[in-house]
C-alpha cells in the first residue's frame, strides 16, 4: 500500500512549467482533483497535503530542495512516519520515453537521474515505486541538461496532461497496492 507519493522537480517560478518538473506538476493536479491542500512543511522540506484517494488515506510531498537534493526532504518524511521504502511512490520526468508514456516499476537504479540517486541515498534502498512520466530526448546536439530546464511545447504539454489523466484513472489502484494489475496496463499501453 502507497502511503506518502513524492512528485520531483525543483522549486521556484523559473522552473515551474519546465519538462523536469513533471512530478510537480503531477502531484498539483493529482491535489486539485482529489481536493487536497497544500501547506509549508519545513520539518520535511517541502510542501505537503494529506487526502483521501478512492478511501484511502495518503500523503503528498514536493520536496522544497532542488532535485538533486530531493532525499533530504523525502528521508525526513519517511523517518517522520516510519515509512517502509516500498510504501512510497515517487513521480519524476523520464527523458528514455517519448512525452505522453507512463510506466510504473519497482526498484532499480537512478539511471542519471539525480533526483533518484538522491532519494536512494537517504533511504538507503532502491526498494521504492517509481511513476515514470515520459518527456522525451533533446535532439542532436542539444545539452539534456537545457532540455530538462526548458518548457514543453504545446502538443508535448497535451500528451503530458493526457498521461496525468492516465495516471489519476489508476491512482486508487497504485495507492492500494496492486501493483501487479497496473504495471500490466500502463507498461503495455492498454
Amino acid at each position: 500500500m502507497i502511503k506518502l507519493i513524492v512528485g520531483l522537480g525543483n522549486p521556484g517560478q523559473q522552473y515551474e512549467k519546465t519538462r523536469h518538473n513533471a512530478g510537480f506538476l503531477f502531484l498539483d493536479s493529482l491535489a486539485k482533483e482529489f481536493g487536497c491542500v497544500w501547506s509549508n512543511q519545513a520539518r520535511f522540506q517541502g510542501l505537503f497535503a494529506e487526502c483521501s484517494v478512492s478511501g484511502d488515506k495518503v500523503m503528498l510531498l514536493k520536496p522544497d530542495t532542488f532535485m538533486n537534493r530531493s532525499g533530504q526532504s523525502v528521508g525526513k518524511i519517511a523517518r517522520y512516519y516510519k515509512l517502509f521504502p516500498e510504501e512510497i511512490l515517487v513521480v519524476h520526468d523520464e527523458l528514455d520515453f517519448n512525452p505522453g508514456v507512463l510506466k510504473l516499476k519497482k526498484d532499480g537504479g537512478h539511471a542519471g537521474h539525480n533526483g533518484l540517486r538522491d532519494i536512494i541515498a537517504h533511504l538507503g534502498s532502491k526498494e521504492f515505486y517509481r511513476l515514470r512520466l515520459g518527456i522525451g530526448r533533446p535532439p542532436a546536439g542539444k545539452v539534456v541538461a537545457d532540455f530538462v530546464l526548458s518548457a514543453p511545447s504545446k502538443l508535448e504539454s497535451e500528451m503530458m496532461l493526457k498521461a496525468f489523466d492516465l495516471a489519476s484513472v489508476y491512482m486508487g489502484q497504485i495507492i492500494n497496492g496492486d501493483m501487479a494489475i497496473v504495471m500490466n496496463k500502463l507498461n503495455s499501453g492498454v
